[in-house]
């Protein structure tokens, strides 16, 4: 357990979570219906790639080529995401040999792109991995000083907040943390930098964890493994 140092620049960004799906089909169904004639699909609650995928019955890599300006890890409710073309038979269109080569190009470099598979099963893509040591806090005043159970940003601590030395981690990033062991968590769990800790500094990181998952104390120094996601 590392408390945490009170600092007065707290001020607002909150674990955003989100991953990949979606598939094109023809039905009744409100999804279906949402996929409109001009190949469209507008997100809804918690809409993944993959989720959208699932529901619409489309490829999930011909979905992730369709919108290469879409973040996977920033999908929200009202965006505009584009779905595959298909043809008359209802086949998927993807890069083929009558594509541009520079489609082709970066086709094949997106699928050699290194990846994790998270505990949940999804597929994240990341730029580097960096070798840690994490131990964890919680919500406890004793553990957040004057400022209370807020990240750096002012935000409530929750679930995938965790604080970082900023000169390894910058603010904000997203990442994928694994390697540890606590009863009540995955093995693995996406993650935001939003905080700081007095005494993370380098290779540190300090994981937020609920006092309903478990006590934060008991997971003591463990190494782990950070994918840094693109």
């Amino acid at each position: 357990m590392t408390v945490k140092s009170t600092v007065p620049w707290r001020a607002g960004l909150v674990l955003g979570l989100s991953l990949l799906g979606f598939s094109l089909a023809a039905g009744g169904s409100p999804a279906h219906a949402a996929a409109a004639a001009d190949h469209t699909y507008v997100a809804q609650g918690d809409d993944t790639f993959w989720l959208i995928s699932k529901k619409l019955n489309v490829p999930l890599q011909a979905l992730v080529d369709a919108n290469p300006d879409v973040s996977a890890t920033n999908i929200y409710p009202g965006l505009t995401i584009r779905l595959p073309e298909t043809s008359a038979s209802g086949t998927v269109h993807t890069a083929s040999a009558e594509a541009p080569a520079e489609a082709a190009t970066l086709m094949r470099a997106a699928s050699t792109e290194p990846t994790v598979t998270a505990a949940s099963g999804e597929v994240l893509a990341y730029s580097k991995t960096i070798s840690a040591v994490a131990s964890a806090y919680s919500d406890s005043p004793s553990e957040n000083g004057a400022w209370g159970a807020v990240d750096y940003f002012g935000k409530p601590l929750a679930l995938g907040t965790i604080a970082v030395d900023p000169s390894v981690i910058p603010l904000g990033t997203k990442v994928y943390v694994t390697g540890y062991t606590f009863s009540g968590l995955p093995t693995g769990i996406v993650a935001t930098a939003s905080d700081m800790g007095g005494a993370i500094k380098g290779n540190r990181i300090d994981m937020f964890i609920p006092r309903s998952v478990g006590n934060a104390w008991s997971f003591g120094l463990q190494n782990v493994t950070i994918y840094v996601l693109k």
